[in-house]
């Protein structure tokens, strides 16, 4: 007995952006096939992560890999046979020499065809805005040339994950701090490898006990960068000194890198403490409140902008693998 196709089309994509002579320009693309032009973007395919699609399809259809700032509004539309499109967007930028790590997690990805996009074009905002066939893709524009003006479109991104599924502490022989993963949790792990790299990470910490470290360690060996582990991310150091996890977490927040942290769940609510004191009030009330904050294997992005009173989290997003 076949199944029903499904009601909804998820799709995802990116609004590329880069400065030219102090103006803002997007990159749009022609769609010969339905003689529009849009915002490079794509369905997502089996298995597969919006946050991955969206860094997938945009590499295919304008030909350069990005790398994901924040989320914008998505948009959903009624297609001709009945069913809903939803997309979800980014801000995103093409990725340069300090995302070089993050690309090699992924695999190579060939360009769309000319028969699915024939022309791609870099247009400052008024003409892009007069360009797009969909009215509704402003949506997401407006929002962008917002972050823009308030000069938060420019972001580094703080993954903040909880180690993958671990083996149970009643049934571990071995001391807390060798508990290694089980075979979800290494499945888990795997998953996060593509999430990282669309974030452009480059940058890993991790709690020093096993199973922080083996959550980690896929995106390092796809990567090459080196994994720093820290004592101090543990539970037990945590549970004597939250200072040092609350200094690092401000550490990280004011670097010029794409950066993970790796942890547990009794860290997790200084480590969101941090977060929201560096937050407007609507992204600190959008941060996971209640315990367990994280589920294992999922992570929370906090997009972080600089600014002159220092570093300022404008967005925060969860996923799960």
């Amino acid at each position: 007995m076949s199944q029903a196709p499904p009601t909804t089309v998820e799709a995802a994509g990116a609004l590329v952006w880069r400065v030219r002579q102090h103006r803002l320009q997007l990159a749009l693309v022609h769609r010969p096939r339905y003689r529009d032009w849009s915002w490079p973007k794509g369905k997502l395919e089996v298995g597969e992560s919006p946050v991955e699609a969206a860094a997938r399809e945009v590499a295919e259809e304008i030909g350069q890999d990005v790398v994901l700032g924040q989320p914008l509004p998505p948009l959903a539309y009624r297609l001709p046979d009945g069913r809903t499109k939803q997309v979800r967007y980014w801000a995103a930028q093409v990725a340069g020499r300090p995302e070089a790590a993050a690309l090699r997690a992924r695999p190579p990805v060939p360009p769309a065809s000319r028969e699915e996009i024939d022309q791609v074009r870099w247009l400052d905002v008024r003409a892009a805005a007069a360009r797009l066939t969909r009215k509704a893709d402003l949506v997401p524009l407006e929002v962008l040339v917002d972050a823009y003006q308030r000069q938060r479109l420019d972001t580094r991104a703080l993954v903040v994950v909880r180690h993958g599924a671990a083996h149970k502490r009643s049934t571990w022989p071995g001391s807390e701090d060798d508990r290694p993963l089980t075979e979800d949790g290494h499945r888990q792990a795997g998953a996060l490898v593509p999430m990282f790299s669309a974030f452009g990470v480059t940058r890993i910490l991790a709690s020093a006990w096993r199973r922080c470290a083996d959550t980690v360690e896929p995106y390092a060996l796809a990567t090459g960068v080196e994994v720093s582990t820290s004592p101090l991310l543990t539970e037990s150091s945590h549970e004597d000194s939250p200072a040092h996890v609350a200094a690092t977490v401000t550490e990280l927040l004011g670097s010029d890198q794409d950066s993970v942290l790796c942890t547990h769940r009794p860290v997790l609510p200084t480590v969101l403490d941090v977060v929201a004191a560096h937050s407007r009030r609507p992204v600190a009330d959008a941060l996971p409140h209640r315990d367990p904050f994280l589920h294992t294997g999922e992570l929370l992005v906090a997009h972080v902008a600089r600014t002159e009173q220092g570093p300022r989290v404008v967005a925060v997003e969860q996923h799960r693998p």
